[in-house]
């Protein structure tokens, strides 16, 4: 979009700011990523983790209220009731969010040995990877092959 065409919009409708509302700290996504890989109860998270117990409540609760983690209690024999935390249909769809983080970490951020985790298809072994295509199915696109427009819910500047 031409920038006197980006002007003439205003930002407050963005769905990239609502989602960084919710999203947008480092511990969410962290929490998000052990869920992934089948964390599920707080004291798996404070251990793994390692941040404050506060910040954990928090952020979980968050999720929560957002309904992309659900709470279902559970109990150990000899303890109490207890509650873990399960992704929800609207918390799978932030996989490909977190692959995408993944991927561009793999490639500019990752340890001179390697990357951390290795992401395969559970039904052969092969490496996951994302790929960007429009409707009609051609791809790979970059950002390059995009254009930005105005959509239904953009608002006219003032």
């Amino acid at each position: 979009m031409a920038l006197e065409d980006r002007l003439r919009y205003t930002t407050e409708n963005c769905s990239i700011a609502r989602s960084l509302d919710i999203l947008g700290e480092k511990w969410t996504l962290l929490i998000l990523r052990e869920a992934f890989y089948g964390l599920r109860r707080f004291d798996e998270f404070a251990r793994i983790l390692g941040c404050g117990r506060a910040v954990l409540t928090g952020r979980l609760h968050t999720l929560v209220d957002e309904a992309i983690l659900e709470r279902a209690p559970y109990q150990q024999p000899g303890s109490r009731s207890r509650f873990e935390y399960r992704l929800t249909d609207k918390g799978h769809e932030i996989f490909p969010v977190l692959m995408a983080l993944l991927e561009w970490g793999d490639r500019w951020t990752a340890d001179p040995a390697g990357p951390a985790v290795d992401i395969t298809h559970r039904g052969c072994g092969q490496p996951v990877s994302l790929t960007m295509t429009c409707a009609a199915d051609h791809g790979p696109l970059t950002v390059r092959d995009i254009e930005a427009k105005p959509g239904p819910g953009a608002r006219p500047t003032a």
